[in-house]
Protein backbone atom coordinates (compact mmCIF):
# COMPACT_ATOMS: atom_id res chain seq x y z
CA UNK A 1 0.00 0.00 0.00
CA UNK A 2 3.08 2.19 -0.30
CA UNK A 3 1.64 4.36 -3.06
CA UNK A 4 -1.83 4.73 -1.55
CA UNK A 5 -1.79 7.38 1.18
CA UNK A 6 -4.91 8.24 3.14
CA UNK A 7 -5.91 9.88 6.40
CA UNK A 8 -5.84 6.60 8.35
CA UNK A 9 -2.33 5.83 7.20
CA UNK A 10 -1.31 9.33 8.32
CA UNK A 11 -2.77 8.67 11.78
CA UNK A 12 -0.86 5.39 12.01
CA UNK A 13 2.40 7.09 11.06
CA UNK A 14 1.88 9.71 13.78
CA UNK A 15 1.05 7.06 16.39
CA UNK A 16 4.23 5.15 15.60
CA UNK A 17 6.41 8.27 15.55
CA UNK A 18 5.00 9.44 18.89
CA UNK A 19 5.64 5.96 20.37
CA UNK A 20 1.95 5.61 21.23
CA UNK A 21 2.20 2.16 19.64
CA UNK A 22 5.15 -0.09 18.91
CA UNK A 23 3.32 -1.78 16.04
CA UNK A 24 0.05 -1.59 14.10
CA UNK A 25 -2.57 -4.27 14.81
CA UNK A 26 -5.85 -4.23 12.90
CA UNK A 27 -8.70 -6.69 12.58
CA UNK A 28 -11.45 -7.69 10.17
CA UNK A 29 -14.52 -8.54 12.32
CA UNK A 30 -17.35 -10.03 10.21
CA UNK A 31 -20.55 -11.38 11.70
CA UNK A 32 -21.03 -14.92 10.30
CA UNK A 33 -24.64 -14.33 9.26
CA UNK A 34 -24.15 -14.28 5.49
CA UNK A 35 -21.58 -14.28 2.70
CA UNK A 36 -19.16 -11.40 2.23
CA UNK A 37 -19.74 -8.84 -0.54
CA UNK A 38 -17.59 -6.25 -2.31
CA UNK A 39 -18.17 -3.78 0.54
CA UNK A 40 -16.56 -6.20 2.97
CA UNK A 41 -13.67 -6.61 0.53
CA UNK A 42 -12.93 -2.93 1.01
CA UNK A 43 -12.61 -3.44 4.76
CA UNK A 44 -10.51 -6.59 4.27
CA UNK A 45 -8.08 -5.01 1.81
CA UNK A 46 -7.60 -1.81 3.78
CA UNK A 47 -7.16 -3.53 7.14
CA UNK A 48 -4.61 -6.00 5.81
CA UNK A 49 -2.77 -3.57 3.54
CA UNK A 50 -2.53 -0.79 6.11
CA UNK A 51 -1.12 -3.09 8.78
CA UNK A 52 1.25 -4.77 6.31
CA UNK A 53 2.63 -1.42 5.13
CA UNK A 54 4.00 -0.93 8.67
CA UNK A 55 5.04 -4.54 9.21
CA UNK A 56 2.02 -5.00 11.45
CA UNK A 57 -0.60 -7.70 11.93
CA UNK A 58 -4.26 -8.26 11.09
CA UNK A 59 -6.58 -10.68 12.87
CA UNK A 60 -9.71 -12.29 11.53
CA UNK A 61 -12.33 -12.21 14.25
CA UNK A 62 -15.81 -13.62 13.89
CA UNK A 63 -18.30 -11.43 15.72
CA UNK A 64 -20.49 -14.37 16.69
CA UNK A 65 -22.65 -12.81 19.40
CA UNK A 66 -26.02 -13.44 17.72
CA UNK A 67 -26.44 -17.24 17.49
CA UNK A 68 -29.96 -17.09 16.08
CA UNK A 69 -28.67 -15.73 12.75
CA UNK A 70 -25.21 -17.31 12.50
CA UNK A 71 -23.98 -20.51 10.93
CA UNK A 72 -20.72 -22.40 10.43
CA UNK A 73 -21.42 -22.29 6.67
CA UNK A 74 -20.86 -18.55 6.79
CA UNK A 75 -17.71 -18.96 8.89
CA UNK A 76 -16.20 -21.27 6.26
CA UNK A 77 -17.21 -19.04 3.35
CA UNK A 78 -15.60 -16.00 5.00
CA UNK A 79 -12.33 -17.87 5.51
CA UNK A 80 -12.40 -18.96 1.86
CA UNK A 81 -13.07 -15.43 0.60
CA UNK A 82 -10.22 -13.90 2.59
CA UNK A 83 -7.80 -16.55 1.35
CA UNK A 84 -9.01 -16.02 -2.22
CA UNK A 85 -8.31 -12.29 -1.94
CA UNK A 86 -4.75 -13.23 -1.05
CA UNK A 87 -4.60 -12.56 2.69
CA UNK A 88 -3.60 -14.71 5.65
CA UNK A 89 -4.78 -13.54 9.09
CA UNK A 90 -2.22 -13.36 11.86
CA UNK A 91 -4.74 -15.15 14.11
CA UNK A 92 -8.32 -16.31 13.78
CA UNK A 93 -10.47 -15.49 16.78
CA UNK A 94 -14.14 -15.60 17.75
CA UNK A 95 -16.00 -13.14 19.92
CA UNK A 96 -17.30 -16.24 21.70
CA UNK A 97 -13.72 -16.92 22.82
CA UNK A 98 -14.18 -13.94 25.14
CA UNK A 99 -17.68 -14.58 26.50
CA UNK A 100 -16.39 -15.28 30.01
CA UNK A 101 -14.28 -12.13 30.12
CA UNK A 102 -17.16 -10.07 28.74
CA UNK A 103 -19.37 -11.45 31.48
CA UNK A 104 -16.73 -10.66 34.10
CA UNK A 105 -16.41 -7.10 32.77
CA UNK A 106 -20.18 -6.69 32.99
CA UNK A 107 -19.92 -7.65 36.65
CA UNK A 108 -17.41 -4.79 37.04
CA UNK A 109 -19.94 -2.39 35.54
CA UNK A 110 -22.68 -3.59 37.89
CA UNK A 111 -20.46 -3.28 40.93
CA UNK A 112 -19.54 0.27 39.89
CA UNK A 113 -23.21 1.16 39.55
CA UNK A 114 -22.74 1.49 35.79
CA UNK A 115 -25.18 -1.25 34.70
CA UNK A 116 -28.58 -2.54 35.81
CA UNK A 117 -31.06 -5.31 34.99
CA UNK A 118 -34.22 -3.99 33.33
CA UNK A 119 -37.55 -5.84 33.31
CA UNK A 120 -39.14 -3.65 30.65
CA UNK A 121 -40.16 -5.08 27.28
CA UNK A 122 -38.23 -4.16 24.14
CA UNK A 123 -41.03 -1.79 23.11
CA UNK A 124 -41.05 -0.08 26.47
CA UNK A 125 -37.30 0.37 26.38
CA UNK A 126 -37.48 1.77 22.85
CA UNK A 127 -40.19 4.28 23.78
CA UNK A 128 -38.35 5.27 26.93
CA UNK A 129 -35.22 6.25 25.00
CA UNK A 130 -37.01 9.29 23.61
CA UNK A 131 -36.14 10.86 20.26
CA UNK A 132 -33.69 13.27 18.69
CA UNK A 133 -35.85 16.13 19.94
CA UNK A 134 -36.91 14.74 23.34
CA UNK A 135 -34.98 13.34 26.27
CA UNK A 136 -35.25 9.75 27.36
CA UNK A 137 -37.08 8.57 30.47
CA UNK A 138 -35.33 6.63 33.22
CA UNK A 139 -36.35 3.01 33.53
CA UNK A 140 -38.35 2.29 36.71
CA UNK A 141 -35.71 -0.40 37.43
CA UNK A 142 -32.72 1.92 36.94
CA UNK A 143 -32.07 2.42 40.65
CA UNK A 144 -31.93 -1.22 41.71
CA UNK A 145 -29.17 -1.92 44.20
CA UNK A 146 -25.86 -3.41 43.17
CA UNK A 147 -26.69 -6.58 45.10
CA UNK A 148 -30.05 -7.02 43.39
CA UNK A 149 -28.54 -6.42 39.94
CA UNK A 150 -25.78 -8.96 40.61
CA UNK A 151 -28.35 -11.58 41.66
CA UNK A 152 -30.64 -10.91 38.71
CA UNK A 153 -27.77 -10.94 36.19
CA UNK A 154 -26.50 -14.23 37.59
CA UNK A 155 -30.02 -15.64 37.30
CA UNK A 156 -30.10 -14.49 33.67
CA UNK A 157 -26.85 -16.35 33.06
CA UNK A 158 -28.25 -19.47 34.73
CA UNK A 159 -31.30 -19.54 32.48
CA UNK A 160 -33.96 -18.69 35.07
CA UNK A 161 -35.82 -16.23 32.84
CA UNK A 162 -37.48 -16.36 29.46
CA UNK A 163 -36.15 -14.61 26.36
CA UNK A 164 -37.09 -10.93 26.50
CA UNK A 165 -38.01 -11.10 30.17
CA UNK A 166 -34.94 -9.21 31.32
CA UNK A 167 -31.93 -7.41 29.83
CA UNK A 168 -28.79 -5.82 31.22
CA UNK A 169 -28.43 -2.14 30.36
CA UNK A 170 -25.51 0.23 30.78
CA UNK A 171 -26.33 3.16 33.06
CA UNK A 172 -25.04 6.26 31.29
CA UNK A 173 -27.23 9.29 30.51
CA UNK A 174 -30.87 9.22 29.38
CA UNK A 175 -30.67 12.91 28.46
CA UNK A 176 -27.63 12.55 26.21
CA UNK A 177 -28.04 14.09 22.73
CA UNK A 178 -26.41 10.91 21.44
CA UNK A 179 -29.13 8.23 21.40
CA UNK A 180 -26.51 5.49 21.69
CA UNK A 181 -25.61 6.73 25.17
CA UNK A 182 -29.14 6.49 26.58
CA UNK A 183 -28.66 3.40 28.71
CA UNK A 184 -28.07 0.96 25.85
CA UNK A 185 -28.86 -2.73 26.26
CA UNK A 186 -25.60 -4.66 26.62
CA UNK A 187 -26.88 -8.22 27.34
CA UNK A 188 -30.01 -10.09 26.28
CA UNK A 189 -31.30 -13.62 26.83
CA UNK A 190 -31.26 -16.13 23.97
CA UNK A 191 -31.60 -19.90 24.12
CA UNK A 192 -30.48 -20.38 20.52
CA UNK A 193 -27.76 -23.01 19.99
CA UNK A 194 -24.40 -21.37 19.33
CA UNK A 195 -22.20 -22.79 16.54
CA UNK A 196 -19.07 -22.43 18.68
CA UNK A 197 -20.08 -22.62 22.36
CA UNK A 198 -23.09 -24.89 22.01
CA UNK A 199 -25.57 -24.36 24.88
CA UNK A 200 -23.05 -23.13 27.45
CA UNK A 201 -24.45 -19.60 27.40
CA UNK A 202 -28.00 -18.30 27.28
CA UNK A 203 -27.10 -14.62 27.59
CA UNK A 204 -25.23 -12.85 24.81
CA UNK A 205 -23.54 -9.44 24.64
CA UNK A 206 -24.82 -6.81 22.24
CA UNK A 207 -22.52 -5.60 19.47
CA UNK A 208 -21.83 -2.15 20.95
CA UNK A 209 -20.66 -3.76 24.19
CA UNK A 210 -18.85 -6.77 22.74
CA UNK A 211 -16.95 -5.13 19.92
CA UNK A 212 -14.83 -2.66 21.90
CA UNK A 213 -13.98 -5.40 24.41
CA UNK A 214 -12.90 -7.75 21.62
CA UNK A 215 -10.61 -5.05 20.22
CA UNK A 216 -9.18 -4.27 23.64
CA UNK A 217 -8.59 -7.94 24.53
CA UNK A 218 -6.68 -8.53 21.29
CA UNK A 219 -4.64 -5.36 21.61
CA UNK A 220 -6.01 -3.85 18.42
CA UNK A 221 -4.43 -0.44 17.92
CA UNK A 222 -6.70 0.95 15.21
CA UNK A 223 -10.27 -0.30 14.93
CA UNK A 224 -11.39 0.69 11.42
CA UNK A 225 -15.09 0.82 10.69
CA UNK A 226 -17.54 2.49 8.33
CA UNK A 227 -19.00 5.93 8.88
CA UNK A 228 -22.33 4.80 10.35
CA UNK A 229 -20.47 3.84 13.54
CA UNK A 230 -19.23 7.38 14.15
CA UNK A 231 -22.09 8.07 16.60
CA UNK A 232 -21.25 4.81 18.39
CA UNK A 233 -17.67 5.88 19.13
CA UNK A 234 -18.50 7.59 22.48
CA UNK A 235 -20.10 4.32 23.63
CA UNK A 236 -17.12 2.35 22.30
CA UNK A 237 -14.77 4.50 24.38
CA UNK A 238 -17.09 4.37 27.41
CA UNK A 239 -17.16 0.55 27.41
CA UNK A 240 -13.37 0.27 27.21
CA UNK A 241 -12.88 2.87 29.94
CA UNK A 242 -15.57 1.76 32.39
CA UNK A 243 -14.76 -1.95 32.14
CA UNK A 244 -11.16 -0.97 33.00
CA UNK A 245 -9.49 -2.62 30.01
CA UNK A 246 -5.68 -2.29 30.19
CA UNK A 247 -5.26 -1.82 26.42
CA UNK A 248 -7.15 1.00 24.72
CA UNK A 249 -7.93 0.72 20.99
CA UNK A 250 -8.88 3.69 18.84
CA UNK A 251 -11.95 3.56 16.60
CA UNK A 252 -11.54 5.35 13.25
CA UNK A 253 -14.38 5.69 10.78
CA UNK A 254 -14.11 5.90 7.00
CA UNK A 255 -16.72 6.53 4.34
CA UNK A 256 -18.55 3.67 2.67
CA UNK A 257 -17.97 3.02 -1.01
CA UNK A 258 -21.19 2.28 -2.86
CA UNK A 259 -21.44 0.99 -6.42
CA UNK A 260 -24.29 1.98 -8.70
CA UNK A 261 -27.04 -0.63 -9.17
CA UNK A 262 -25.47 -2.89 -6.54
CA UNK A 263 -26.97 -4.28 -3.33
CA UNK A 264 -24.54 -3.64 -0.47
CA UNK A 265 -26.46 -5.26 2.36
CA UNK A 266 -26.18 -8.83 3.67
CA UNK A 267 -29.77 -8.63 4.83
CA UNK A 268 -31.06 -7.82 1.34
CA UNK A 269 -28.75 -10.35 -0.28
CA UNK A 270 -29.99 -13.02 2.11
CA UNK A 271 -33.55 -12.06 1.20
CA UNK A 272 -32.75 -12.71 -2.47
CA UNK A 273 -31.18 -16.07 -1.64
CA UNK A 274 -33.94 -17.21 0.73
CA UNK A 275 -36.62 -16.17 -1.78
CA UNK A 276 -34.78 -18.15 -4.50
CA UNK A 277 -34.70 -15.07 -6.70
CA UNK A 278 -31.03 -15.83 -7.40
CA UNK A 279 -28.95 -18.97 -7.88
CA UNK A 280 -27.59 -18.97 -4.32
CA UNK A 281 -25.02 -16.75 -2.62
CA UNK A 282 -22.58 -17.36 -5.49
CA UNK A 283 -24.97 -16.32 -8.26
CA UNK A 284 -22.68 -14.58 -10.81
CA UNK A 285 -24.88 -11.46 -10.68
CA UNK A 286 -24.47 -11.12 -6.91
CA UNK A 287 -21.92 -8.66 -5.48
CA UNK A 288 -20.77 -11.35 -3.05
CA UNK A 289 -17.12 -12.36 -3.32
CA UNK A 290 -18.23 -15.92 -4.04
CA UNK A 291 -20.47 -14.62 -6.83
CA UNK A 292 -17.69 -12.52 -8.29
CA UNK A 293 -15.30 -15.47 -8.06
CA UNK A 294 -17.78 -17.71 -9.90
CA UNK A 295 -18.37 -15.05 -12.53
CA UNK A 296 -14.64 -14.74 -13.14
CA UNK A 297 -13.52 -11.59 -11.35
CA UNK A 298 -9.92 -11.89 -10.20
CA UNK A 299 -8.72 -11.13 -6.66
CA UNK A 300 -5.99 -8.84 -7.97
CA UNK A 301 -8.56 -6.79 -9.89
CA UNK A 302 -10.69 -6.38 -6.75
CA UNK A 303 -7.65 -5.39 -4.68
CA UNK A 304 -6.56 -2.86 -7.31
CA UNK A 305 -10.08 -1.41 -7.51
CA UNK A 306 -10.30 -0.94 -3.74
CA UNK A 307 -6.84 0.57 -3.44
CA UNK A 308 -7.50 2.73 -6.49
CA UNK A 309 -10.63 4.24 -4.96
CA UNK A 310 -8.78 5.20 -1.79
CA UNK A 311 -10.19 5.98 1.65
CA UNK A 312 -11.94 9.14 2.75
CA UNK A 313 -14.12 10.38 5.59
CA UNK A 314 -17.10 10.75 3.25
CA UNK A 315 -19.42 8.17 1.73
CA UNK A 316 -19.08 7.95 -2.03
CA UNK A 317 -20.56 6.13 -5.00
CA UNK A 318 -18.79 4.90 -8.13
CA UNK A 319 -20.11 3.40 -11.35
CA UNK A 320 -20.12 -0.30 -12.09
CA UNK A 321 -17.98 0.52 -15.13
CA UNK A 322 -15.18 1.65 -12.82
CA UNK A 323 -15.01 -1.75 -11.12
CA UNK A 324 -15.29 -3.54 -14.47
CA UNK A 325 -12.42 -1.49 -15.89
CA UNK A 326 -10.06 -2.87 -13.21
CA UNK A 327 -11.28 -6.40 -13.94
CA UNK A 328 -10.82 -5.89 -17.68
CA UNK A 329 -7.29 -4.54 -17.26
CA UNK A 330 -6.29 -7.53 -15.17
CA UNK A 331 -7.83 -10.10 -17.51
CA UNK A 332 -6.31 -8.45 -20.56
CA UNK A 333 -2.85 -9.02 -19.16
CA UNK A 334 -2.98 -12.81 -18.87
CA UNK A 335 -6.04 -14.29 -20.59
CA UNK A 336 -5.77 -16.82 -23.39
CA UNK A 337 -7.49 -15.61 -26.54
CA UNK A 338 -9.96 -17.96 -28.15
CA UNK A 339 -12.89 -17.89 -30.56
CA UNK A 340 -16.56 -18.48 -29.88
CA UNK A 341 -19.87 -17.58 -31.49
CA UNK A 342 -22.75 -16.49 -29.26
CA UNK A 343 -25.33 -16.23 -32.04
CA UNK A 344 -24.21 -18.91 -34.52
CA UNK A 345 -24.89 -18.74 -38.25
CA UNK A 346 -24.10 -21.80 -40.35
CA UNK A 347 -21.54 -21.31 -43.13
CA UNK A 348 -20.83 -23.82 -45.92
CA UNK A 349 -17.60 -23.36 -47.91
CA UNK A 350 -18.60 -24.48 -51.41
CA UNK A 351 -15.13 -24.95 -52.90
CA UNK A 352 -13.41 -26.54 -49.90
CA UNK A 353 -12.91 -30.34 -50.10
CA UNK A 354 -9.77 -31.06 -48.02
CA UNK A 355 -11.52 -32.49 -44.98
CA UNK A 356 -10.45 -31.16 -41.56
CA UNK A 357 -7.47 -28.79 -41.65
CA UNK A 358 -5.51 -28.16 -38.45
CA UNK A 359 -3.86 -24.76 -37.99
CA UNK A 360 -1.46 -24.03 -35.12
CA UNK A 361 -1.77 -20.49 -33.75
CA UNK A 362 -0.61 -18.66 -30.57
CA UNK A 363 -2.89 -18.56 -27.55
CA UNK A 364 -2.06 -14.87 -27.31
CA UNK A 365 -0.52 -13.10 -30.34
CA UNK A 366 1.02 -10.58 -27.96
CA UNK A 367 2.54 -13.10 -25.54
CA UNK A 368 4.43 -16.05 -27.02
CA UNK A 369 5.07 -17.45 -23.53
CA UNK A 370 1.44 -18.57 -23.31
CA UNK A 371 2.11 -21.22 -25.96
CA UNK A 372 -0.02 -22.33 -28.88
CA UNK A 373 -3.32 -24.01 -29.67
CA UNK A 374 -4.80 -25.84 -32.65
CA UNK A 375 -7.79 -24.44 -34.49
CA UNK A 376 -9.60 -26.16 -37.33
CA UNK A 377 -10.97 -25.19 -40.73
CA UNK A 378 -13.31 -27.22 -42.93
CA UNK A 379 -16.26 -27.03 -45.25
CA UNK A 380 -18.61 -26.42 -42.32
CA UNK A 381 -18.19 -23.39 -40.08
CA UNK A 382 -20.09 -21.08 -37.76
CA UNK A 383 -19.78 -17.31 -37.67
CA UNK A 384 -21.74 -14.88 -35.53
CA UNK A 385 -25.05 -13.66 -36.96
CA UNK A 386 -24.08 -10.11 -36.04
CA UNK A 387 -21.12 -10.30 -38.43
CA UNK A 388 -23.31 -10.65 -41.52
CA UNK A 389 -25.69 -8.34 -43.34
CA UNK A 390 -27.12 -8.94 -46.79
CA UNK A 391 -26.31 -5.53 -48.22
CA UNK A 392 -23.32 -3.51 -47.02
CA UNK A 393 -24.92 -0.39 -45.53
CA UNK A 394 -21.93 1.98 -45.77
CA UNK A 395 -18.15 2.15 -45.92
CA UNK A 396 -17.91 1.73 -42.15
CA UNK A 397 -19.32 -1.83 -42.24
CA UNK A 398 -16.20 -3.99 -41.85
CA UNK A 399 -17.77 -7.40 -41.70
CA UNK A 400 -19.35 -9.86 -44.10
CA UNK A 401 -22.05 -9.06 -46.67
CA UNK A 402 -23.25 -10.73 -49.86
CA UNK A 403 -20.62 -10.48 -52.58
CA UNK A 404 -18.04 -9.10 -50.13
CA UNK A 405 -14.86 -10.72 -48.86
CA UNK A 406 -13.61 -10.90 -45.26
CA UNK A 407 -10.78 -12.68 -43.50
CA UNK A 408 -11.45 -15.36 -40.90
CA UNK A 409 -9.05 -15.05 -37.96
CA UNK A 410 -5.94 -17.22 -38.47
CA UNK A 411 -7.48 -18.77 -41.60
CA UNK A 412 -8.60 -17.64 -45.08
CA UNK A 413 -10.54 -15.03 -46.98
CA UNK A 414 -14.15 -16.04 -47.61
CA UNK A 415 -16.72 -14.45 -49.92
CA UNK A 416 -20.49 -14.76 -49.53
CA UNK A 417 -22.09 -16.15 -52.67
CA UNK A 418 -25.58 -17.12 -51.53
CA UNK A 419 -27.92 -16.50 -48.57
CA UNK A 420 -30.29 -19.28 -47.43
CA UNK A 421 -33.47 -18.32 -45.57
CA UNK A 422 -36.28 -20.22 -43.88
CA UNK A 423 -39.97 -19.85 -44.70
CA UNK A 424 -40.22 -16.80 -42.45
CA UNK A 425 -37.37 -15.00 -44.15
CA UNK A 426 -34.79 -15.59 -41.41
CA UNK A 427 -31.22 -16.16 -42.56
CA UNK A 428 -30.19 -19.69 -41.59
CA UNK A 429 -27.13 -20.40 -43.74
CA UNK A 430 -24.50 -18.75 -45.92
CA UNK A 431 -22.89 -20.33 -48.96
CA UNK A 432 -19.38 -18.97 -49.37
CA UNK A 433 -16.18 -19.59 -51.28
CA UNK A 434 -12.64 -19.36 -49.92
CA UNK A 435 -9.34 -18.40 -51.50
CA UNK A 436 -6.60 -20.93 -50.78
CA UNK A 437 -3.86 -18.36 -51.46
CA UNK A 438 -4.97 -16.15 -48.60
CA UNK A 439 -4.08 -18.37 -45.66
CA UNK A 440 -3.08 -16.33 -42.63
CA UNK A 441 0.66 -16.00 -42.20
CA UNK A 442 1.54 -16.42 -45.90
CA UNK A 443 1.95 -12.68 -46.46
CA UNK A 444 -0.81 -12.45 -49.06
CA UNK A 445 -1.50 -8.80 -49.85
CA UNK A 446 -2.97 -8.66 -53.35
CA UNK A 447 -6.23 -7.29 -52.01
CA UNK A 448 -7.66 -6.10 -48.72
CA UNK A 449 -10.60 -7.89 -47.08
CA UNK A 450 -13.59 -5.99 -45.70
CA UNK A 451 -12.46 -6.63 -42.13
CA UNK A 452 -11.64 -9.71 -40.05
CA UNK A 453 -14.18 -11.81 -38.16
CA UNK A 454 -14.00 -14.82 -35.86
CA UNK A 455 -15.41 -18.29 -36.49
CA UNK A 456 -15.44 -21.87 -35.21
CA UNK A 457 -15.21 -25.07 -37.21
CA UNK A 458 -18.58 -26.84 -36.94
CA UNK A 459 -17.64 -30.50 -36.52
CA UNK A 460 -15.10 -29.89 -33.74
CA UNK A 461 -16.87 -26.99 -32.01
CA UNK A 462 -17.92 -27.39 -28.39
CA UNK A 463 -21.52 -26.55 -27.56
CA UNK A 464 -21.76 -23.73 -25.05
CA UNK A 465 -24.34 -21.81 -23.08
CA UNK A 466 -23.24 -18.20 -22.83
CA UNK A 467 -24.46 -16.42 -19.69
CA UNK A 468 -24.65 -12.68 -20.30
CA UNK A 469 -25.24 -10.54 -17.24
CA UNK A 470 -26.70 -7.12 -16.58
CA UNK A 471 -27.33 -5.34 -13.26
CA UNK A 472 -29.22 -7.55 -10.81
CA UNK A 473 -31.04 -4.54 -9.39
CA UNK A 474 -31.52 -0.92 -10.28
CA UNK A 475 -31.04 1.96 -7.86
CA UNK A 476 -34.18 3.62 -6.52
CA UNK A 477 -36.51 4.02 -3.56
CA UNK A 478 -38.90 1.18 -4.41
CA UNK A 479 -38.78 -2.13 -2.49
CA UNK A 480 -35.93 -4.41 -3.50
CA UNK A 481 -38.12 -6.94 -5.31
CA UNK A 482 -39.60 -4.19 -7.47
CA UNK A 483 -36.14 -3.01 -8.46
CA UNK A 484 -34.98 -6.40 -9.70
CA UNK A 485 -33.85 -6.43 -13.31
CA UNK A 486 -35.84 -9.17 -15.05
CA UNK A 487 -33.33 -9.20 -17.90
CA UNK A 488 -30.22 -9.49 -15.71
CA UNK A 489 -29.34 -13.00 -16.96
CA UNK A 490 -29.55 -13.71 -20.68
CA UNK A 491 -28.72 -17.22 -21.89
CA UNK A 492 -27.51 -17.84 -25.45
CA UNK A 493 -26.66 -21.17 -27.05
CA UNK A 494 -23.60 -21.19 -29.28
CA UNK A 495 -20.17 -22.73 -29.73
CA UNK A 496 -16.55 -22.30 -28.71
CA UNK A 497 -13.54 -23.67 -30.53
CA UNK A 498 -12.33 -27.17 -29.72
CA UNK A 499 -9.14 -25.94 -28.02
CA UNK A 500 -11.17 -24.70 -25.04
CA UNK A 501 -11.93 -28.26 -24.00
CA UNK A 502 -8.43 -29.52 -24.74
CA UNK A 503 -6.68 -26.91 -22.63
CA UNK A 504 -9.06 -27.23 -19.65
CA UNK A 505 -8.62 -23.56 -18.85
CA UNK A 506 -9.59 -22.73 -15.26
CA UNK A 507 -9.11 -18.98 -15.42
CA UNK A 508 -10.90 -16.44 -17.57
CA UNK A 509 -10.42 -16.38 -21.32
CA UNK A 510 -10.92 -13.68 -23.91
CA UNK A 511 -13.32 -14.65 -26.64
CA UNK A 512 -12.07 -12.51 -29.49
CA UNK A 513 -14.35 -9.57 -30.28
CA UNK A 514 -16.92 -10.85 -27.76
CA UNK A 515 -15.74 -10.43 -24.17
CA UNK A 516 -14.03 -12.14 -21.23
CA UNK A 517 -15.58 -15.40 -20.05
CA UNK A 518 -15.08 -18.06 -17.40
CA UNK A 519 -16.30 -21.64 -17.24
CA UNK A 520 -19.22 -21.98 -14.82
CA UNK A 521 -19.71 -24.72 -12.24
CA UNK A 522 -22.84 -25.96 -14.05
CA UNK A 523 -20.81 -27.03 -17.09
CA UNK A 524 -21.18 -30.62 -18.27
CA UNK A 525 -19.32 -32.83 -20.74
CA UNK A 526 -22.03 -32.09 -23.29
CA UNK A 527 -22.49 -28.34 -22.77
CA UNK A 528 -19.97 -25.87 -21.40
CA UNK A 529 -21.51 -22.97 -19.49
CA UNK A 530 -19.56 -19.74 -19.90
CA UNK A 531 -20.12 -16.67 -17.75
CA UNK A 532 -19.31 -13.35 -19.35
CA UNK A 533 -17.11 -11.58 -16.83
CA UNK A 534 -16.98 -8.22 -18.61
CA UNK A 535 -17.26 -6.95 -22.14
CA UNK A 536 -14.15 -6.06 -24.11
CA UNK A 537 -14.59 -2.31 -24.12
CA UNK A 538 -15.66 0.29 -21.60
CA UNK A 539 -16.46 3.96 -21.76
CA UNK A 540 -14.93 4.46 -18.31
CA UNK A 541 -11.71 6.46 -18.15
CA UNK A 542 -9.41 6.31 -15.15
Amino acid sequence: MENHSNFIKTIMIQDLESKKHDEIITRFPPEPNGYLHIGHARAIVNNFELAASFGGRTNLRFDDTNPGKEDVEYVNSIKEDIAWLGYTPNQIYYASDYFQEMFDRAIILIKKGKAFVDDQTADEISKGRGSLTSKGIDSPFRDRSVEENLTLFMNMKNGLYKEGEKVLRAKIDMSSPNMNMRDPVIYRISFAHHHNTGDKWCIYPMYDYAHPLEDAIEGITHSLCSLEFEDHRPLYDWVVRETEMPLVPRQIEFGRLNIENTVMSKRYLKELVDSKLVDGWDDPRMPTLSGMRRRGYTPSAIRNFILGTGLSRMNSTVSTEMLESFVRDDLQAHSAKMMGVINPLKVTVLNYDKGLEAIEVPLDPNDASMGTKTIYFSKHLYIDHDDFIEEKPNKHWKRLAKGIEVRLFHAYFIKCEEVIKDDEGNIIELKVTYDEKTKSGTGFDERKPNGTIHFVEATTAVKAQFNLFGPLVFDGDAPLVERLNKDSWEKRMGYVEHAFKQLELKEGIQLMRVGFFKKDKHSTDEVIHLNRIVELKSSFKK
